[in-house]
């Protein structure tokens, strides 16, 4: 008797009460409603635009957070494999180096892109040793700006190997000397000239 009363009483309690459609059933009929719209030339070509820009930047440098080092600061970078006596020669500004990028008054993401480029191509010539000019920034807003971000994104790519603030009578705390990888052609040349010393 007293589940009859429960069942009447519920069933009172529930009397207008429309059941929740399932998230599936609304995105399903959501999807129907607009699969009767096609999109317009002009969203297809926003769309085509945007992922060939995505696939074109292959730069994977961001400008977003970056730790702030000062202006005077001196950085150094090995990443692990490099010889000491190979960073310490580096260190020393005892190789010659065979290219410079100079950022001096560059924005940002203008230094993003040319840092990336540079490394790049450098890499694919087969060059060994670059210095890059960033400045101290000592008037920059915040100061060191362009410096920290170098800082940042030199340890993102692969190809560099080490770092090193330059002697002062190579800008010192203004530039960094940068050791690259040998690219393949250059360890295949090294292969043959040790088959050929034995």
């Amino acid at each position: 008797m007293m589940e009859h009363n429960d069942d009447n009483l519920f069933q009172s309690e529930m009397e207008g009460v429309k059941p929740l459609q399932r998230a599936q059933d609304r995105i399903s009929l959501r999807q129907r409603q607009r699969g009767s719209q096609s999109p317009t030339d002009a969203q297809l070509a926003r769309r085509e635009a945007a992922a060939q820009e995505l696939q074109g930047d292959e730069n994977l440098l961001t400008s977003e957070y970056v730790e702030m080092v000062g202006p005077h600061d001196i950085l150094d970078y090995k990443r692990s494999g490099v010889q000491e006596g190979v960073y310490r020669k580096l260190r020393l500004g005892k190789y010659t180096v065979d290219a410079v990028l100079d950022l001096h008054r560059k924005t940002v993401e203008q230094a993003r892109q040319e840092v990336f480029e540079f490394i790049r191509e450098c890499t694919r010539h087969g060059v060994r040793t670059v210095m890059i000019l960033h400045g101290k920034g000592d008037r920059s807003d915040p100061p060191a700006l362009l410096k920290s971000y170098v800082n940042k994104w030199l340890p993102d790519l692969p190809q560099v190997m080490a770092f090193h603030s330059a002697q002062r009578q190579h800008g010192g705390a203004g530039a960094l000397y940068v050791l690259l990888k040998k690219n393949e052609a250059k360890k295949q040349e090294n292969r043959e000239r040790h088959l050929r010393g034995r």
